[in-house]
């Protein structure tokens, strides 16, 4: 079962190294995690997702590194298929 890793800004860039080294690895980028640059994870084959309603608030219509934006019910099928690390 892959990881699922759930990522703020607080501890985002601790987070999102860790991924690039986790094979099969995804990333669910949250509340303030969505200002965080993911391009590096994404180019290290780590799929890369951020949560829409999250983005809408602070005002980012797309997101270099992400590979789809998603919504709480995608996020819940993400959260019950993975393993969740949280660094939220």
């Amino acid at each position: 079962m892959a990881n699922l890793y759930l990522v703020d800004k607080r501890a985002g860039e601790l987070a999102l190294d860790i991924a690039k080294n986790d094979p099969g690895a995804k990333v669910v980028l949250i509340q303030d995690g969505v200002y965080l640059n993911a391009q590096a994870a994404s180019a290290a084959g780590v799929q890369v997702f951020a949560v829409k309603r999250d983005m809408e608030k602070r005002g980012l219509a797309e997101k270099p590194g992400v590979s789809k934006v998603i919504d709480y019910p995608e996020l819940v099928d993400l959260i019950v298929q993975h393993k969740v690390v949280n660094f939220a």
